[in-house]
């Protein structure tokens, strides 16, 4: 018989705030329940358990007897309860407060559930700072799990990865866990005398090892083709059944067992990392596809296993940059954080500041704000769940803060966190954000009634994983194998849909064009610009009246090498949800005939669905808002989205050309490739013919209309189904 081992099975069980219904009960069903009825039935063994707050909030309101049941094998010591930040942040991107915060009230809700004592905590997506450890243990975590990927990079080698350590921060001391690589690859992929055979060398090499495996729970049904393989094909039971007849030298332990009865392997200070896959992922596209080329070749090269672990990649915040949508999020729930905080620092308590904390926490979940193997901040419904809980949180502090009923107002600052200062218009109807440095750019536009940033889509830009589009598919060596190593295309052509944006998918982009452009070539992105104002810099001034405020954006640039002005206007008043956009070009040769276009973008209002449509100013339907239109001489256009309860109409002072195309990138997700729809372009353009001053003007209304959603707020009968 082999020496003994102590074995560790933590398991991480999580869907992401804004995610559809189904496929929390898809997951429910192919992976959180039958894991369970599996695991009753050994009982013998013992696992540690995460589940994150958004599925622990869904469990008890849809399947409570799951958490029922979840909480009866915690009190027999068959599964240790393991907590962690309430709505799965990632902690690099929340201040310190909101760290603690959200730890500590989501152990006292897992404490109050199911009774569980929380020790130790699940570290989202394994991203971690040393400067985290002050923080957990202020919270009153002991102890955590990392991937032994962290102490390779602070100098470990393999065979010092047997047992856990200690680190500490300004005093503060914690436990840390090593969460085996190989065994997450091994399970559930390869046969279980694998993970067996690693054990028993394990137990032969060191003296009383503590060996973890850390990884999701959807692995164990959810992931493609893993449940007829876990289940149907029975790789759960034999897994268990090993376990059992090795159980004389195999112990399946807790980690708070393993941390109260075996000494530490030493102490130790780890670097600012991820697990392995997540750093490739950060690090920007060239980089990274340099990275992957250099490991493709180093595979078979003997002297590899000696220099891979001296190898990493990125920093987990510069997804921050490598998505400016990311950080436009980031920095949006930063500011509200922030202000949340000072207005608690003044004693402000009551509901409104406790539900504007929940929306905050909400809207730090963790999955909208990056991209890997999984769709991240390609899921337009991630990224408006993250919006719809800030601006939702930010209607709270105006409650807490006592504002008046009708406002409006306007500040510039460093919104977004560049150096450079930005715009903010708002009222108590709706919030715009401008970037004169950025073209004078509308980069973001909520609308308070149905808590939606309209300008939450994704431009479409390279991605290192685009090369293996054109490779055709692969479901890798074996029928079920891990999501990084299958290649699968959910529809066909893919290859062919594969386009970049020359600029951000935002609004208010100014754009000249020749004469004689087309739909087809301005959807397709080969329309020149003639002009430099899409990427330049605007001079910006704002004029204030006690309920009417204004924006004006000037720039003197040049269409090829001809000096020309442009200078436009954002006005709203208070107690409405209209912004009048007014443009006024000047210099413009007489002798030279330009198309000029604004661009808008409209994100979270669907393509192909029956409820979601383009309309003439008469309310006849024109097509879904995935549909191609070129229209002529009209002076309105409108964009309905009834499901959201939001219907965008443009009215303009003279006779408009306006192009539709839709926005969609190819993405990858656990599943495989897909076509995501990101949003949806107007572009209302006139061929410009300027008077005798070289001078043409052109006025919008931009109106924002939620009656549809109001009603549906205030009908009982609907607020019940809801």
């Amino acid at each position: 018989m082999p020496k003994p081992v102590r074995f560790v099975l933590a398991l991480h069980s999580h869907q992401p705030i804004g995610n559809f219904e189904h496929i929390f009960e898809q997951a429910y069903q192919e992976s959180y329940r039958p894991f369970l009825e599996v695991f009753s039935r050994y009982g013998n063994l013992r696992i540690a358990l995460h589940i994150s707050g958004p599925l622990a909030e869904w469990l008890d309101a849809n399947h409570p007897d799951y958490l029922d049941r979840v909480g009866e094998l915690a009190a027999s010591d068959r599964i240790e309860i393991i907590g962690g930040a309430f709505y799965e942040p990632i902690l690099a991107m929340i201040p310190s407060h909101d760290r603690r915060g959200q730890i500590q009230s989501y152990s006292r809700w897992l404490a109050e559930r199911l009774g569980a004592a929380v020790r130790g905590m699940w570290i989202p997506e394994r991203v971690w700072e040393q400067s985290f450890t002050r923080d957990l243990a202020d919270a009153g975590i002991q102890y955590t799990i990392l991937d032994d990927f962290h102490f390779k990079c602070a100098g470990l080698t393999e065979q010092q990865l047997y047992r856990h350590y200690v680190t500490e921060d300004q005093g503060r001391v914690l436990t840390v866990f090593p969460g085996s690589e190989r065994l997450r690859y091994a399970i559930p992929f390869r046969d279980p005398q694998e993970t067996i055979d690693y054990l028993a060398r394990m137990a032969e090499e060191h003296p009383d090892p503590v060996i973890v495996f850390g990884d999701d729970g959807e692995k164990f049904g959810t992931w493609p083709e893993t449940h007829k393989h876990v289940y149907g094909d029975g790789w759960l039971e034999r897994f268990f059944d090993a376990l059992t007849a090795n159980r004389g030298w195999i112990h399946m332990t807790t980690l708070a067992e393993a941390m109260d009865h075996v000494a530490p392997a030493g102490k130790i200070y780890l670097p600012d990392a991820s697990y392995r896959e997540m750093t490739e992922w950060a690090l920007p596209v060239q980089r990274q596809v340099e990275y992957e080329q250099v490991a493709e070749q180093m595979e078979h090269d003997p002297r590899w296993p000696t220099l891979r672990p001296f190898v990493r990649g990125g920093f987990w915040r510069n997804f921050h940059v490598k998505y400016p949508e990311s950080n436009e999020m980031y920095s949006r729930m930063l500011g509200i954080s922030l202000r949340l905080e000072r207005l608690k620092r003044t004693g402000a308590a009551g509901e409104a500041v406790r539900e504007a904390e929940r929306d905050l926490y909400r809207g730090q979940c963790n999955c909208a704000y990056w991209h890997g193997a999984f769709g991240g901040i390609y899921l337009p419904h991630l990224r408006n769940a993250v919006y719809r809980h800030l601006i939702a949180a930010e209607g709270h502090l105006n409650r807490a803060e006592g504002r008046p009923a009708q406002w409006v107002e306007a500040e510039a600052n460093d919104l977004d966190l560049d150096g450079r200062q930005e715009l903010r218009l708002a009222n108590d109807k709706l919030v715009a954000l401008l970037a004169p440095h950025r073209g004078g750019q509308l980069y973001e536009l909520d609308v308070r009634a149905v808590r939606h940033n309209l300008l939450a889509g994704l431009t479409r830009r390279p991605e290192a994983y685009h090369r293996k589009v054109l490779a055709g598919e692969s479901a890798g060596e074996e029928g079920c194998a891990s999501i990084h190593e299958r290649v699968v295309f959910k529809q066909k052509d893919l290859d062919k849909r594969v386009q970049y944006d020359s600029y951000p998918r935002k609004s208010l982009i100014d754009l000249l064009y020749d004469e004689g452009v087309t739909l087809e070539t301005a959807a397709a992105g080969g329309a020149v610009q003639r002009g430099d104002f899409v990427h330049g810099s605007y001079q910006a001034r704002v004029r204030r009246n006690p309920d009417r405020i204004q924006i004006q954006l000037a720039r003197h640039g040049h269409v090829d090498d001809i000096p020309v002005r442009i200078t436009k206007g954002v006005t709203l008043s208070a107690a409405s949800p209209v912004l009048e956009i007014a443009y006024l070009l000047e210099e413009i040769p007489r002798d030279r005939i330009l198309r000029f276009a604004v661009e808008f973008n409209f994100a979270g209002m669907p393509a192909a669905a029956d409820d979601r449509f383009f309309h003439d100013t008469a309310g006849n339907r024109l097509g879904h808002l995935g549909t191609r239109l070129d229209l002529a001489d009209v002076q309105t256009l409108g964009l309905s989205d009834q499901w959201l309860g939001i219907d965008v109409r443009f009215q303009t002072s003279r006779p408009t050309g306006f192009w539709t195309w839709p926005v969609e990138t190819v993405s990858q997700s656990e599943g495989g490739f897909e076509l995501v729809h990101q949003s949806v372009v107007v572009q209302p353009h006139w061929v410009v013919r300027p008077d005798a001053r070289g001078r043409w003007s052109v006025t919008m209304q931009l109106a924002l209309d939620t009656s549809l959603a109001e009603s549906r707020q205030s009908s009982p009968a609907v607020a019940v189904v809801s």
